[in-house]
């Protein structure tokens, strides 16, 4: 998730801006995360599938 749409509850100024301490300690904590956190649960369900398919396939191939 990227703090450019985000709406402080606080200011109600952009969260992207940081006009408040809230806003600035909000976009530190998403920049913080890392980039497997902007995944969706089906996102992720679909990366553990293709990643499970991957390791059928090497599995067949190697035998």
């Amino acid at each position: 998730m990227t703090c450019d749409r985000l709406v402080c509850a606080n200011c109600a100024g952009p969260v992207s801006e940081a006009r408040c301490t809230v806003c600035r300690a909000q976009r530190n904590r998403l920049h913080r995360q890392g980039p497997l956190a902007a995944l969706t649960p089906p996102a992720l369900l679909a990366l553990l599938l293709a990643l499970l398919s991957v390791l059928f396939v090497a599995r067949q191939m190697a035998f």
